[in-house]
């Protein structure tokens, strides 16, 4: 029997399955060695519901509040969200490109989408996180890390700073002490 934290062909069992439309192939050539980090919440600053799945499966009521009309017309996606009571949904296979990242460069590579996995943490720039959603995120990370053994431990970054200027997420609410102490603690 497979462990639910071992992926297999792009997915992990642990994570519930919501797949998206918006994603891709990865180009040929690409290695997966990078992980980013990023935020949201839908309506900004509110959590739960269904509105998050809703936007990266195409699905989102723009008449469901004012916001919604500015982004249900974006396809967009990402390899993974970490809710707010650490339930793992995966929208993507890791094996291929979400549409995460945006104009993005990190090491002097342009399209970040093409060589990272993106995990949405649900949160705000300025809201803490909850420990549940550290917790999963670092045995998404450790699976992820097993997966594919290119990562270096240190490609791990936000959304900030691949897209400078342009993102903030995943804000200064997120500690990443906290998350790599428990990265060094399943070691």
């Amino acid at each position: 029997m497979t462990s639910p934290w071992k992926i297999d062909e792009g997915w992990l069992p642990a994570a519930r399955r919501v797949v998206s439309p918006n994603a891709n192939d990865r180009p040929a050539s690409a290695s997966v060695d990078l992980l980013v980090i990023h935020n949201i919440s839908l309506p900004p600053g509110e959590f739960g519901g269904d509105h998050i799945e809703a936007l990266f499966t195409n699905t989102l009521d723009p008449t469901a509040h004012a916001y919604f009309a500015e982004i249900a017309h974006l396809n967009v996606s990402a390899h993974f969200l970490v809710r707010r009571d650490g339930e793992l949904v995966q929208f993507v296979s890791t094996d291929a490109r979400a549409w995460h990242a945006g104009e993005s460069a990190w090491c002097e590579r342009t399209n970040c989408n093409d060589f990272s996995v993106g995990i949405e943490m649900e949160g705000t720039d300025d809201i803490p996180y909850e420990t549940v959603q550290y917790q999963a995120l670092s045995r998404l990370v450790g699976a992820l890390r097993e997966y594919y053994p290119a990562m270096a431990p240190d490609a791990m970054v936000g959304h900030s700073e691949i897209a400078p200027g342009r993102k903030t997420d995943p804000g200064t609410a997120f500690d990443w002490q906290i998350l790599r102490q428990y990265l060094s603690e399943a070691m």
